[in-house]
């Protein structure tokens, strides 16, 4: 007779005090004081500790079942129906089910069991688009970001509050990139529903001044793709060379204008391709749902740079050279906030550096690696000549290395701390060839600063009158000494391989260390799929 008949007719439940939620309700005389709603609400409810509070809290009062719900219910299942454009698992809300579920309850045991099917996906969907589907600790070892989930009870306290819709507007991300990174995610998706990309545009490079079908196919895939003007013309003229700029800046490759292998490759990369990155990317943004911070630094791995944004916009931007792709040196995912920096810094050599890489060196020339120092536990510098190396393994090695402050030295002439676990920081290097490479996945793990004097100037300008100056007048005087920072400033190392640029224009970078394929497919086991809907 369905759901209405029960919602027009409900009258008040009694509440059992012997009824509890985690063991099944006893037969007899106390279940007969029960109504076979109220008993399957509290079973249904019991396999949840923080649903099962809830409705105890409610003294097991509906609050989706009810004729007065009906708004309520609208505006939360109108919310599932769009779950798809977040790239969220439409399937494990399933709006289409609830909403034939309200048509096909019969008994009151039906609308109880109902009532907390609603309240579960209310609670998986606003958690999911809050802080994101997966935990990305279990994904992959260089996340070690700690995600902000709101507390259970916070989400369901929002059932009880007069503006579900509002609420329910606040739950994804507010930052720009993700409202344009779902406008990206539905353009793609027009796109691969009518091919209008096209055909690739072959693999043969091709550079300004050469002509015919090789260009025409090139000039037709820019064109299909927005970089370029409609144009007949089968010249690689001024007009191609630009669009071809254009979509190398937005790939992270050298804006030379000529169609090398590598720029071939990614205007020839499917839409579906791209697809995946802006799943990745929308996800990777509900992990950092959080206050980044009025001033902030930004270190896109991908994109192997690192910026100071003040107020959502970019103030400062560096090249960066990153951790090496290999399992032990890839740099983490994490956010930490800055507190000091470091002029003349001295390089103490990580423990597995020292144990892997130099003690097998210096078992065979104990004077191997003389620019770093001996030191024993309580820090005391030790003479090369009284240590036995050949007596020592990795496990029982009681020394440590390091480097006293100098132009050579591995930091450079400062290091940029924010204290963490990983030991991973921001610094000077001496190396300052590998900025000039396309790709800078070269240190151990962490970040080394094209320009980190304009990126200290650039910290110390909120604090200091004269903050190069004061820069300079430290440095001068070759001695380690560390500088506040008065307010600490929040750092993030992400990994967007899909993320809009200042004009809203989509960027892509490649997925360097893998891990975006790896979320996708944990997104794909979890039910996220490409072109989702809910209907």
């Amino acid at each position: 007779m369905g759901i209405s008949v029960f919602l027009s007719h409900r009258k008040a439940l009694p509440l059992v005090l012997a009824l509890t939620l985690s063991v099944a309700l006893p037969a007899a005389p106390v279940s007969a004081q029960v109504s076979p709603f109220t008993q399957s609400l509290a079973i249904a409810a019991a396999e949840d500790e923080a649903i099962a509070a809830f409705y105890a809290r409610r003294n097991y009062s509906p609050v989706w079942t009810t004729a007065g719900a009906a708004e309520r219910r609208n505006v939360f299942l109108a919310a599932l129906t769009r779950a798809g454009d977040h790239g969220l698992p439409v399937q494990r809300y399933d709006a289409a089910a609830l909403s034939q579920a309200f048509l096909a309850a019969q008994t009151e045991g039906d609308r109880g069991r109902l009532e907390v099917r609603m309240t579960r996906a209310f609670l998986d969907y606003a958690q999911d688009l809050h802080s994101g589907v997966l935990n990305p600790k279990k994904v992959d070892p260089g996340l070690v970001r700690d995600v902000h989930r709101r507390a259970d009870d916070e989400v369901l306290a929002a059932l009880e509050a007069e503006d579900l819709a509002g609420f329910l507007a606040g739950l994804a991300p507010q930052s720009p990139s993700y409202a344009q990174l779902i406008k990206a995610r539905i353009g793609l998706e027009s796109v691969i529903a009518s091919g209008t990309w096209g055909e690739p545009a072959g693999s043969s490079a091709l550079k300004p001044g050469a002509s015919g079908d090789g260009v025409v196919a090139l000039r037709d895939r820019l064109v299909a793709m927005g970089y370029l003007a409609r144009s007949a013309t089968r010249e690689y003229d001024a007009s191609l060379q630009r669009a071809v700029q254009a979509f190398q800046l937005a790939h992270g490759l050298e804006p030379d204008g000529i169609a090398d292998a590598d720029t071939l490759a990614e205007i020839n990369t499917p839409p579906e391709e791209r697809l995946k990155s802006i799943l990745v990317a929308l996800e990777r943004e509900r992990w950092i749902n959080m206050d980044r911070g009025r001033r902030h630094v930004w270190v896109n791995l991908p994109d192997f740079t690192a910026r100071i944004m003040d107020d959502g916009k970019e103030t400062f931007v560096t090249r960066a050279v990153i951790g090496k792709n290999v399992p032990d040196q890839r740099t983490p995912e994490f956010s930490d906030e800055m507190e000091l920096m470091v002029i003349n810094p001295s390089w103490s050599v990580p423990r597995s550096i020292t144990t892997k890489e130099y003690l097998p060196l210096l078992k065979k020339n104990p004077n191997a690696a003389g620019h770093l120092q001996i030191v024993d536990r309580n820090g005391r510098v030790v003479s090369r000549g009284n240590v036995n190396f050949g007596k020592y393994t990795a496990a029982n090695f009681p020394y440590a290395m390091r480097q006293p402050p100098s132009d050579g030295n591995a930091l450079g002439l400062v290091k940029f701390l924010f204290p963490n676990q990983w030991n991973i920081y921001l610094h000077d290097t001496p190396s300052k060839s590998l900025f000039e490479h396309e790709v800078r996945a070269y240190s151990h793990g962490c970040i080394r600063l094209g320009q980190p004097f304009e990126f200290a100037y650039a910290l110390l300008e909120k604090q200091s009158a004269a903050p190069v100056d004061e820069f300079q007048r430290i440095l001068n005087t070759g001695s380690e000494q560390g500088v506040k920072l008065n307010d600490h400033v929040p750092v993030h190392i992400v990994y967007f391989t899909a993320y809009p640029g200042a004009k809203g224009q989509m960027n892509y970078r490649r997925d360097i260390y893998g891990r975006d394929a790896a979320i996708y497919q944990a997104l794909r086991a979890a039910g996220v799929a490409q072109g989702d809907q809910q209907g």
